[in-house]
């Protein structure tokens, strides 16, 4: 039997383990990104290692979501950031060189290799050919000291593609389709591979888009073969020297296989307020829109601005609405200066944002009170946009000018006589603002520059012998780490300052959660279904831990989050019975007796509710390492401990 693709990297990276469905596996991390939200915090835990330099390949520090300087705090975290990278070895993309995933497909990324970031979509590598694999900061940190990367065997699920997209369909409309098949939980613990005849007629831009979206079925990652068009793209990036070709097996097996013929894709929205909830725009085309919104890093390439531009040529936007156009990076712009793309934006009506996240994690241009917003973004979560009570709908670049054109929801095709142009051979290569590493001499005599907000990770002690803590909040099914741990201007310069940002744990569910769980002083959280999906954020970890958070009991976890409780010493339980989540109520006592014990040498335990004698019982699926990251406190005690 032949392998996948997936197969073939993760036994050419292989460091522990068995490559077997479910088990732990360990895979040599050969490139690192991190992103000036979650950086500060790897950076602060890399330096507690004791580590002089980073041990990888190739690390990437980039600057691309605190970039709305309205105070002293996030220019900061830059000056933090800058002399950290040249501390420790890692390159430095500055403030308004743009979005770290489309920079590093751009200038980074190469076929084969694995990349680890501390941003949950992180997967837009895959595009290339690459393992690109979201997780929290912790584990970033880690892998930058040498440490490999574990996680569970993933299950390989096929996408088997065929046809070619019709025109105004694009990239965004298949990730979409796939979602609304797979929904946002359908792909935990899963690789999506994509392979077949329609492949080739993918740019990898638009292979990114789908890579980059795949974080939204809840999957470790998902990859394209590296082809011809991979070599294309990389020799128009002067980086062909690095391509290599790499592909399944033909006769390679997949757990499950997705057929989708390009030829039916049709142009598709997700609906407020998940990324799942998807129908055809065909379906609810007339919606009144209040706001649209062009880019990110699922859709700010040169060709997803190009066939906007093209559509809204010599028109102008509606008067219903304001259109915001975000480039993904600064090679995005010059090139669109040059092909004319963002003169054509520009005359009709369109504001030109930063090259930066902003408007997709509610850093500007959110919507209006109650507002419809249309966006090229990947996540419509309930008050991410900024505007608690806005709207969020998920669409293509096609899609996206149509409807700025109208002021309705309006479906691409019923915009005639335009055909799509590919623009990349306007691409221009310049590195100004990449800052390489210094060599080791001169690394040594750099200081880290410290503002007064940057304040050190605190750690978590280890796990106590007994478990008695209340239950501080009771969440819902498809919880989500913004639902934890807010974005946004408010929070977001708050991300090295951890006191400072527990403030504003669970805020949108319970204002009073920081101040019941300082009063309780131990904690637990009682979860529903897939609890802590979406973002890689760590602070949805971090925070509460410094609050005395010791477990968290749900139905089920998203992958990354289960993982960053494990690196902060919070103890992820399950159900064994998911019917005993209706009889826990907030402020209930769960004790968990002889738990370190208990924890080490089975995989299921009881728990009573103190309050009302209810005795039920919990389970947990850490492997071996796992047990001893959480028994020592988390991974950072853990990996200290061995250096």
């Amino acid at each position: 039997m032949g392998l996948t693709l997936t197969e073939k990297l993760l036994k050419e990276h292989l460091v522990s383990g068995e490559l077997k469905a479910g088990s732990e596996i360990g895979i040599k991390i050969d490139q690192t990104l991190t992103q000036d939200a979650t950086g500060t915090m790897v950076y602060l835990q890399f330096e507690s290692m004791g580590i002089p330099s980073v041990k990888t390949e190739l690390s990437v520090s980039y600057v691309d979501h605190n970039t709305l300087q309205s105070d002293y705090r996030n220019m900061d975290d830059h000056r933090f950031l800058q002399s950290a990278a040249a501390k420790f070895g890692l390159y430095f993309s500055r403030p308004g060189n743009g979005i770290c995933h489309q920079i590093h497909l751009e200038r980074f990324g190469i076929p084969g290799k694995t990349l680890l970031g501390s941003d949950s979509h992180t997967p837009t590598g895959g595009g290339l050919g690459m393992i690109s694999i979201g997780a929290g900061g912790l584990d970033v940190a880690a892998a930058m000291a040498g440490a490999p990367f574990y996680l569970k065997t993933p299950e390989v699920i096929g996408v088997k593609l065929s046809g070619k997209l019709q025109p105004m369909c694009s990239a965004k409309d298949i990730i979409l389709t796939i979602l609304q098949i797979e929904s946002v939980k359908g792909g935990v613990g899963k690789v999506y591979e994509y392979f077949g005849s329609g492949v080739e007629s993918l740019s990898v831009p638009e292979r990114a888009t789908i890579t980059n979206m795949g974080a939204e079925l809840g999957a470790t990652t998902s990859v394209f073969p590296s082809d011809a068009k991979t070599k294309d793209f990389l020799n128009l990036q002067k980086r062909g020297d690095l391509w290599r070709e790499l592909s399944a097996d033909t006769d390679a097996e997949y757990s499950k296989i997705i057929e989708i013929n390009l030829d039916e894709v049709v142009p598709m929205v997700a609906m407020p307020h998940m990324p799942d909830n998807v129908k055809k725009v065909s379906e609810i085309a007339g919606l009144p829109v209040n706001q649209v919104a062009i880019g990110s890093c699922t859709n700010s390439s040169i060709n997803d601005l190009g066939i906007a531009a093209d559509i809204l040529e010599n028109k102008t936007i509606s008067e219903k609405l304001s259109l915001g156009i975000s480039p993904g990076t600064k090679q995005v712009v010059k090139s669109s200066i040059e092909a004319g793309i963002f003169g054509k934006l520009i005359s009709a009506g369109a504001r030109i944002l930063e090259s930066a996240c902003g408007a997709c994690i509610g850093m500007g241009f959110s919507p209006s009170s109650g507002g419809v917003t249309v966006r090229t973004f990947n996540r419509n979560f309930k008050g991410r946009s900024g505007t608690a009570d806005a709207s969020v709908y998920l669409v293509s670049p096609e899609t996206a000018a149509a409807t700025a054109l109208t002021g309705v929801l309006t479906d691409p095709r019923d915009i005639k006589g335009i055909t799509k142009k590919d623009y990349s051979s306007f691409t221009e290569i310049d590195d100004n603002m990449i800052i390489k590493p210094l060599c080791e001499k001169d690394a040594e005599n750099i200081e880290i520059i410290r503002g007064p907000n940057i304040k050190p990770c605190p750690k978590a002690d280890s796990m106590a012998d007994k478990l008695e803590a209340s239950v501080l909040i009771k969440t819902e099914d498809n919880i989500t780490t913004d639902h934890i741990m807010p974005a946004g201007s408010k929070i977001l310069p708050l991300r090295s300052n951890i006191p400072e940002i527990s403030k504003h744990v669970f805020e949108a569910l319970d204002p009073e959660f920081h101040n019941k769980a300082k009063k309780a002083g131990n904690g637990v959280i009682i979860g529903g279904e897939n609890y802590g999906q979406g973002s890689s954020r760590e602070h949805a970890a971090l925070a509460p831990m410094y609050l005395g958070v010791k477990a968290v009991i749900t139905k089920s976890f998203a992958r990354i989050h289960k993982a960053n409780l494990i690196n902060f010493g919070i103890i992820p339980f399950t159900f064994s019975d998911a019917s005993s989540y209706d009889k826990i109520s907030e402020g209930d006592i769960i004790v968990i007796e002889n738990l370190r014990e208990n924890v080490k040498n089975t995989k299921k335990l009881k728990a009573v509710n103190k309050t009302t004698g209810f005795e039920f019982e919990v389970e947990h699926d850490m492997a071996d390492r796992q047990l001893e990251v959480i028994l020592e406190g988390g991974l950072l005690n853990f990996t200290k401990n061995r250096n």
